[in-house]
């Protein structure tokens, strides 16, 4: 399995006058946009580990997914959430020859833990050997900051701000308080239990 990124969070979209607001970087001085790359440098390292943590997309953006094989005829779960839409399902073979498979043969069932896509009819389509399939979709929260989760943007400043704070020489993990944000957000997992 391997996903990539299709697009990416576009800088015009991230909260730099926030997070200098945030560190009250402003006041009393006139702003004039000479940290705006290391306040941006730090919300990306932020989204990044807080979506590490959590399993989910913050900002809405596109994702493609490579499979060897579905993990059951039935339906496959999708390894980040929350998934908004899958735009296509492609399988290919072994000489790259690209099948597009029909979208009234699969459907989303939406979920904030484990997305996952399910065969409406029958199974899900394998390839053939030496084969591989493509999904691409849609997933995260919000494709704008202010729609976002108020708990997760608040994670993302207060991380950010410690990413900040920090000398290029020092290990910087989770923050505690951002930990505590993204708790209800976190995947359970149970040992002994069937899929």
């Amino acid at each position: 399995m391997m996903m990539v990124e299709l697009t990416s969070v576009g800088s015009a979209v991230l909260p730099v006058a926030d997070l200098a607001d945030h560190l009250r970087l402003a006041q009393g001085f006139a702003d004039d946009g000479s940290l705006d790359s290391q306040l941006e440098s730090c919300l990306r390292a932020a989204l990044s580990a807080i979506e590490a943590r959590v399993g989910k997309a913050l900002f809405r953006r596109r994702f493609a997914l490579g499979l060897s094989a579905w993990q059951s005829g039935a339906s496959h779960v999708l390894p980040i959430a929350p998934v908004q839409a899958i735009e296509s399902i492609k399988i290919l073979s072994r000489a790259g020859i690209e099948t597009l498979v029909e979208p009234d043969r699969y459907a989303l069932r939406p979920d904030q833990q484990r997305p996952m896509i399910e065969a409406v009819v029958g199974s899900l389509p394998n390839p053939a050997r030496g084969g591989s399939i493509e999904i691409e979709f849609t997933a995260g929260y919000a494709s704008d900051w202010t729609d976002m989760p108020a708990d997760l943007r608040q994670a993302v400043l207060i991380q950010a701000a410690e990413f900040y704070g920090q000398d290029s020489n020092t290990e910087t993990g989770i923050a505690f308080a951002v930990s505590v944000l993204l708790e209800p957000y976190r995947a359970i997992r149970l040992r002994g239990v069937g899929k």
